[in-house]
C-alpha cells in the first residue's frame, strides 16, 4: 500500500494543571515539557504511574488540551483541532473495538466515515489483513478472537486511517507476558515497513528499550532524560534514570582524579575507573552506576572484598547478590559453565569492568 510522508511532532513548553480531588490544591501533571519527534521515529514515553505520560499523549491526540504551550503536526500548530482533526490514530489499552461488527467492519470504520469508494474500502482492509497476518479472518466476530488478535485489528483500524502519527497507549498491557514480546516484535516490523511515526507509552522498560529509536523517560511531570536505549541504559544522568532501566546497584566511593575520558574512584580501598556525567572533582563524593553484567566473582587477585548472601543457577547466567561492606550488589555471571560457582556464605572478589561502569 502506497503510503504518505510521515509526521514529526513538536511539543513546545507543554504544561497541564489538575486539581487534585483530595486536597483541591492544583499539581502539574506536565510541567513544561519540551519535545521535538523526528518523523519516521519510533519513540516512546516511560516512567511511572502518574509521571505524565499517558497525558502527554491525551494532548497529542486532543483528548485532553494543554494549559500552556503549543503542539504542532509537521508545521501545523493543533492546539485548537479536535482529535477527528487531527492526522493522528490512537491504538488504545482496551483495545476499544466495536463488539457486533466482525473484524472486516472494525477496520473498515473509519474508511466508512470518511465516505470511500467501497471497492477502495475492501482493498485498503485485505491490505492491511495481510499485513498484520490476519488474512482470512475479515469475517469473525471480535469475541472469536485471541487477545493478541485483537490487538492486531485493533492496530490495523488505526493504521488503515494513513495518519500521519500513530499513538499508542499501552497497547499490550492486557496481554501475557510471551504474547506481549510477540506482539512488541510485530509492532516494530509494522513501524519501520511502513516508515511511520510513532509515539508510544509505557510504564515496561523491556518494551521501551525492544521498540524504541529513542526513549523519553518522565518523572513528575518533567523528562527526566532522553536519549537512546543506549544512552539511557548505559549513560544515565542520574540515579531515578538508572534505577528505573534495568536492575542496578550503586557503589559509593570518593573520586581520586579526573581526565578528559574517566575518572577514577576509591571504593573501600580500591581503585575504580570508569566513564563519568557531569562535573566531578578530586575529592567529590559519588556513586558508581553497576549494572549486573558489569563484574565478574573472583576468589584471587584484585578487586572489592565482598560476601556471597544469594546464588541461584539461571540457565545462561548465575545470579548472585553479594554484599560489599553495607552494600547490597546484584550480579549476573553468564555463561557460568566453566566458572568458579560461589555459594551463599562465602567471601569472594568482585571484578568491575571498567568499561561497562558510569558515575554518578
Amino acid at each position: 500500500m502506497e503510503r504518505k510522508e510521515p509526521q514529526g511532532v513538536k511539543l513546545e513548553h507543554i504544561t497541564k494543571i489538575y486539581e487534585d480531588p483530595k486536597t483541591k490544591k492544583e499539581f502539574a501533571a506536565v510541567d513544561d515539557v519540551c519535545l521535538d519527534i523526528k518523523p519516521g521515529s519510533f519513540v516512546t514515553l516511560l516512567g511511572p504511574s502518574g509521571c505524565g505520560k499517558t497525558t502527554t499523549l491525551r494532548m497529542i491526540a486532543g483528548f485532553e488540551s494543554p494549559d500552556k504551550g503549543e503542539i504542532y503536526l509537521g508545521s501545523k500548530a493543533i492546539n485548537e483541532l479536535t482529535p477527528n482533526k487531527r492526522d493522528t490514530a490512537m491504538v488504545f489499552q482496551s483495545y476499544a473495538l466495536l463488539p457486533h461488527y466482525n473484524v472486516f467492519d472494525n477496520i473498515a470504520y473509519g474508511l466508512k466515515l470518511r465516505k470511500i469508494p467501497k471497492d477502495e474500502i475492501k482493498k485498503q482492509v485485505f491490505d492491511m489483513l495481510e499485513l498484520v497476518e490476519l488474512s482470512g479472518m475479515e469475517g469473525r466476530m471480535t469475541n472469536q478472537l485471541s487477545g493478541g488478535q485483537q490487538q492486531r485489528v485493533a492496530l490495523a483500524r488505526a493504521l488503515v486511517m494513513q495518519p500521519g502519527v500513530l499513538l499508542f497507549d499501552e497497547p499490550l498491557s492486557n496481554l501475557d507476558a510471551k504474547l506481549r514480546v510477540t506482539m512488541r516484535t510485530e509492532i516494530r516490523k509494522i513501524q519501520q515497513k511502513l516508515g511511520i511515526t510513532a509515539i508510544y507509552v509505557t510504564h515496561d522498560q523491556s518494551e521501551a528499550m525492544s521498540l524504541s529509536d529513542e526513549i523519553i523517560l518522565m518523572n513528575k511531570g518533567k523528562i527526566a532524560q532522553k536519549g537512546t536505549p543506549q544512552e539511557i541504559y548505559y549513560s544515565p544522568k542520574s540515579e531515578f534514570v538508572a534505577d528505573f532501566i534495568g536492575e542496578v546497584s550503586f557503589l559509593s566511593g570518593k573520586v581520586k582524579s579526573v581526565s578528559d575520558l574517566s575518572v577514577t574512584v576509591d571504593v573501600n580501598g580500591v581503585d575504580v575507573q570508569a566513564e563519568s556525567y557531569g562535573n566531578l572533582a578530586a575529592g567529590d563524593s559519588c556513586k558508581i552506576v553497576l549494572r549486573p553484567e558489569s563484574a565478574r566473582l573472583t576468589d584471587c587477585g584484585a578487586g572489592i572484598p565482598c560476601k556471597v548472601v544469594f546464588s541461584t543457577f539461571m540457565g545462561a547466567y548465575q545470579y548472585y547478590q553479594l554484599k560489599a561492606g553495607d552494600t547490597l550488589i546484584k550480579l549476573n555471571d553468564y555463561n557460568p559453565r566453566g566458572h568458579k560457582i560461589f555459594n551463599a556464605g562465602e567471601n569472594a572478589l568482585l571484578n568491575l569492568e571498567n568499561s561497562k561502569l558510569h558515575v554518578l
